[in-house]
């Protein structure tokens, strides 16, 4: 009976602690920590690179992929977007020319704007623009991205092996946040990667980035 307590109050705990980390977000104040958050609570996002294609060549070029910056959890996310691409995709064959891209991740993608019925383009409905380019990764960080990865896109590793999939990231250079009226914010990414999530000691239920 006293294990069976102690098992379920920490469902209880890590019940609390999932719900309050989708249902409250940074305060507008704290942009390093709005772009952490609205990355880790995204699956997917919007990679924008110079077309390399015949009859689109040089013209941007928007496409959606699946990405994880680490396992579901609040205090999971590293911050790095990571990819699983294969050459035969035309994104791909972009950056083979031009590694140089832009990712936009939004929390549209999430219940929190349809809970607040907030549209995709309000700003209360917070996306990040990233700025950077995408680089294969290599052997010491693969264990990193696929652990990222397969945790929240689990079919992937059905993917066809003839495919020759490969595990990529996007090397930030800039960051800009909209999550409030007033325009964009930018943070360097000194400022976003020294953001670190941890529990407060007085209330464990809340995550917070500082």
């Amino acid at each position: 009976m006293f294990g069976f307590q102690l098992l379920s109050a920490a469902s209880v705990l890590l019940l609390l602690l999932l719900l309050t980390a989708h249902g409250a977000i940074p305060p507008p104040e704290d942009a390093a920590r709005m772009a952490r958050f609205v990355l880790h609570a995204c699956d997917w996002g919007a990679l924008a690179t110079l077309s390399a294609q015949e009859g689109l060549r040089g013209y941007p070029f928007a496409n959606i992929f699946s990405l994880s910056d680490g396992p579901p959890g609040p205090l999971s996310g590293s911050g790095v977007p990571y990819f699983y691409l294969t050459d035969l995709e035309i994104s791909v064959q972009d950056l083979e020319i031009n590694s140089n891209a832009s990712l936009t991740v939004s929390l549209a993608q999430t219940p929190y704007c349809k809970k607040h019925k907030y549209d995709p383009q309000n700003p209360l409905c917070a996306h990040i623009i990233f700025s950077g380019n995408v680089v294969k990764v290599n052997d010491s960080e693969a264990g990193l991205a696929k652990k990222a990865l397969f945790s929240r896109h689990p079919e992937m590793e059905s993917w066809p092996k003839d495919h020759n999939w490969f595990f990529a990231k996007f090397n930030i250079t800039c960051i800009w946040v909209l999550d409030y009226f007033g325009g964009l914010k930018t943070v360097t990414p000194e400022e976003y990667y020294s953001v670190k999530p941890y529990l407060l000691d007085a209330a464990p239920e809340i995550i917070r980035y500082v």
